[in-house]
């Protein structure tokens, strides 16, 4: 993978991590493109599918991690580029005491990179 496209891939990762510890819904916005939708297991094993605009909305409307004083638990596990458009992130991230293992698809678009889907696991600790 060329240097400056992974840059831009953890980048718009990046932007994503630190809008969730903010709490900052406009910051996660512009990693994330409008078409995007996050994907988890609910408890009775269905696939709950969420747009981002609702997802943007809980944001809105919770106390941010750093505004409690949590510690942030962030961290890139693997960056899968598939040609010059398509990339796959594996990553880390807590709002404690839920740990989560998100695996985001992004596409290059005419805005850069954004992130197109988020498939999600959580672990209360």
């Amino acid at each position: 993978m060329h240097a400056e496209t992974h840059a831009a891939i953890t980048a718009c990762v990046q932007t994503y991590l630190d809008g969730l510890h903010e709490g900052d819904a406009e910051k996660i916005a512009s990693a994330f493109h409008p078409c995007a939708h996050l994907y988890s297991l609910a408890d009775d094993g269905t696939v709950a599918d969420l747009p981002r605009e609702e997802w943007l909305a809980r944001v809105r409307a919770r106390p941010s991690p750093a505004a409690t004083g949590l510690a942030r638990h962030d961290r890139i596990l693997a960056v899968d580029q598939n040609g010059p458009d398509a990339a796959c992130v594996k990553l880390e991230c807590a709002i404690p005491p839920r740990f989560f293992t998100d695996f985001l698809l992004l596409l290059r678009t005419a805005d850069g990179w954004r992130i197109v889907a988020k498939s999600f696991r959580t672990e209360i600790r």
